[in-house]
């Protein structure tokens, strides 16, 4: 916004407010109204001149018309005010101030020229310099009300005094232009000052607003404490987890007196509140980081500490009740069976020769099947491994119910369950009522008050039950499964024989890449990560390739999760890891580079060894290397990702989250981590120049983020709006994506870094 036009850059609101402010305080309006009249009316008495008795008049007849458009003022509907309308009423309003302005100024002029009467020019500059310092206060909502009567009051005493031929005068006619000046410039500093603390004031609106619903939509509480204790800041899940009521009567409160308040409403046990206090005690002081804390048979907390940097500290904690008791039930698990009351494998097995037994061997048709629960990892990491328990035992109960009198059910392992069809009624085709159970079997299920949508994949096969062998069903169902899976979650596949060519290539396929792995035959591109100005290149990601012999080039989305599939991951980890090093030494020094981390190869032994042993032969300094570990990586193994990760960044390599936001995020765990740097998901990305909510929710992760100190990276830019988007809201430390660069061999490299420092370079002899 600049000085001169302020007018027409402020917005509405702020426009309106200005304007309204001229016709408020109209008890000094007429003050002073009153005062010009009485003033000039004395003038006549003295001087005797008419002309002043006609000035009065003019005065009154001013302020009647302004008192009119006051009162019009005073009825309108502001809120439906066009910014059009806002500028008539603010013309009206300089109309009748420029008018009073200009009278007295006249009047003044009049006197300094007409009259060496003491009085009648003492009386009318008086009034006059009085209403210009008026001008300050009242009329600052608008420069051009300040401008106009500035110069209705001065102009006319300066043209008085120059032609009244007196020295004296001449020089009080100087000395108007720098008072009038400086009256201008008083009333712009303040209508300035007004309008920077009014949009101040709503930017830190917005941002308290945006702070407060993102502590009331977080799904962990949260506790913000001063130096003394005391509470500062508390979300509503806190406030729900603690039962402490209302939040808004805690602020100032001192926390144990809150804990206290919970006991006394059978919050806690009465024997525990001491010991609890300890324990907060312990986070508050720094002692420890993390405690997981029972306050009672039915709640269970983990809270995490930080320390802020100007005295207090953080407490983020969540309910782990849920996960605390799976965990017991996992293990009980390992050592039982039985938790769907459902025959197991072995058993299921003996049931199926005993009804061929029964059956005899007569031609029929017999059918099996394999159901599989679609996406059940994420019920259990998200709804607590018990909820996932009591999921299996529903739906257990709910396909016994579907296969009365018609199949044998049996619970196989984890999410998987088996059903015998024995063909009692002897159809010709079982296929139909395989699909038909399998599609009732979906739908939603309720577990101690979640209720989950559940889907399922499915394999069958029907054979003659004459000569069956029971090792053969299973490979076929299995083949069966994995043809459903391949094709879309939740649907059911029938065996056929081509199914076995099908999976047969699958497992040559299988046997070619670990051919490949064996004979180094994994290669490695890299994708230039630069600065938002696309002027440096400050890292490269690692990205492996494979080029099959017959087949050429397999996407890394395919060949990486058949190496998962088969465990050798961590080996085309080593693999990637030792080139990328080695061709990082060929990059100038200030390249680093970023090789990624599979959660195979948090959850296997040694990574730390084979990480430091590649640097030692390589002779690449560890803060050029960075490791990327994805979101689901972390929380599928969160303890063990957290130790490998704190022993690595140890030596100095640095930690990046890769594809954050895609998975089921934990806040906790970007305080707690040894994490460096956030890389943002392509999918926040795609469309943020016509979805503004995308663009809203991207700009709240980086807020958050950067709030804990850490570098944003955002992956997946592909086009200059994008990327202009990204820069006006600085929402990005480095850029990666096709906008600026495509994976490129090694040998590139350079040649990328000198085209960005030579662009880099043009820009500065374009500024110089």
């Amino acid at each position: 916004m600049t000085k001169a036009d302020m007018r027409q850059t402020v917005p509405t609101d702020v426009y309106l407010s200005f304007v309204s402010s001229l016709f408020d305080n109209r008890a000094t309006l007429f003050t002073g109204m009153v005062v010009h009249i009485v003033t000039f009316v004395a003038v006549y008495v003295q001087t005797q001149a008419p002309f002043y008795i006609f000035l009065a008049c003019c005065f009154a007849f001013v302020f009647a018309n302004r008192l009119y458009w006051f009162f019009q003022f005073d009825k309108l509907d502001k809120s439906k005010l066009s910014r059009a309308e806002i500028a008539r009423w603010e013309r009206r309003y300089v109309l009748g101030a420029a008018s009073t302005a200009a009278i007295l100024g006249i009047g003044s002029g009049y006197a300094l020229l007409a009259f060496e009467e003491t009085f009648a020019e003492l009386a009318c500059i008086a009034v006059t310099m009085a209403s210009m310092v008026s001008v300050v206060g009242r009329n600052y909502g608008s420069r051009l009300a300040v401008d106009l009567q500035t110069l209705a009051c001065c102009v006319p005493m300066v043209i008085g005094s120059l032609l009244a031929h007196d020295m004296f005068k001449a020089l009080l006619a100087l000395m108007l232009i720098p008072f009038g000046l400086t009256t201008r410039a008083m009333a712009n500093g303040v209508r300035e000052f007004l309008y920077d603390n009014v949009i101040a004031s709503r930017e830190m609106a917005k941002i308290a607003d945006r702070f407060d619903t993102a502590l009331s939509n977080m799904t962990h509480g949260l506790l913000m404490l001063d130096p003394d204790n005391r509470i500062e800041v508390i979300n509503r899940k806190a406030c729900d987890l603690l039962h402490l009521g209302e939040r808004s009567r805690l602020q100032g409160c001192d926390l144990d007196v809150a804990l206290r308040y919970g006991v006394r409403h059978t919050f806690v046990d009465g024997a525990m509140p001491h010991l609890l206090q300890k324990q907060l005690a312990q986070l508050v002081q720094g002692a420890t980081s993390r405690a997981v804390m029972h306050f009672s048979d039915a709640l269970v907390l983990e809270f995490s500490a930080s320390k802020r940097d100007e005295g207090g500290v953080v407490l983020i904690f969540e309910d782990v009740t849920a996960r605390i008791s799976a965990d017991r039930k996992i293990l009980h698990m390992a050592r039982y069976d039985g938790l769907t009351g459902l025959p197991q494998r072995g058993y299921f097995g003996d049931l199926v020769r005993e009804r061929l037994e029964w059956t005899g061997d007569h031609g029929t048709q017999v059918g099996f099947m394999i159901v599989d629960v679609d996406d059940f990892k994420h019920v259990n990491d998200f709804k607590g491994h018990l909820n996932g328990d009591r999921l299996l035992v529903a739906i257990g109960e709910r396909l016994t119910l579907l296969a009365d009198g018609v199949a044998v059910v049996g619970h196989l392992v984890g999410d998987q369950f088996v059903l015998f069809f024995p063909n009692a009624d002897d159809q010709d085709d079982l296929e139909p009522q395989m699909r038909s159970l399998h599609a009732q079997a979906a739908g939603y299920y309720d577990i101690e008050g979640l209720r989950l949508p559940v889907a399922f994949s499915a394999g069958g096969a029907v054979l003659p039950s004459d000569g069956l062998l029971m090792e053969d069903w299973p490979v076929k169902v299995d083949i069966a499964l994995f043809e459903a899976k391949s094709r879309a979650k939740g649907s059911f596949t029938l065996f056929v024989e081509e199914m076995d060519a099908r999976y047969n290539e699958s497992q040559r396929l299988k046997a070619d890449l670990r051919a490949a792995i064996a004979d180094n035959g994994i290669t490695v591109m890299y994708q230039p990560m630069y600065t938002p100005d696309g002027r440096d290149v400050k890292c490269c990601e690692a990205l492996a390739r494979w080029t099959h012999p017959d087949k050429g080039p397999i996407a890394p989305n395919i060949f990486i999760q058949v190496a998962e599939e088969m465990g050798m991951v961590a080996e085309i980890t080593r693999q990637v890891l030792r080139m990328a090093c080695r061709d990082c030494l060929t990059w100038p020094e200030t390249i680093a580079v970023s090789v990624n981390l599979s959660v195979h190869d948090l959850r296997g032994e040694g990574l730390v060894d084979v990480v430091r042993a590649i640097l030692a032969d390589t002779g690449l300094p560890a803060g050029r290397l960075h490791l990327e570990v994805t979101e689901s990586s972390l929380i599928e193994e969160l303890s063990a990702a957290r130790a490998v990760l704190d022993t690595l960044r140890a030596m100095g390599i640095t930690i990046s989250i890769d594809d954050f936001g895609t998975g089921f995020s934990s806040l906790s765990y970007l305080d707690t981590l040894p994490i460096d740097i956030v890389k943002i998901d392509r999918s926040f990305v795609r469309d943020i120049g016509e979805n503004a909510r995308r663009l809203k929710l991207l700009r709240g992760i980086v807020s958050l983020a950067r709030g804990l100190d850490l570098k944003i990276v955002v992956e997946g830019v592909e086009t200059a709006e994008q990327l202009a988007l990204l820069a006006k809201y600085h929402c990005a430390d480095l850029i990666q994506g096709y906008v600026y660069s495509m994976p490129i061999f090694s040998q590139a490299v350079p040649q990328r870094v000198r085209q960005a420092q030579a662009k880099a370079g043009k820009s500065k002899a374009d500024v110089a």
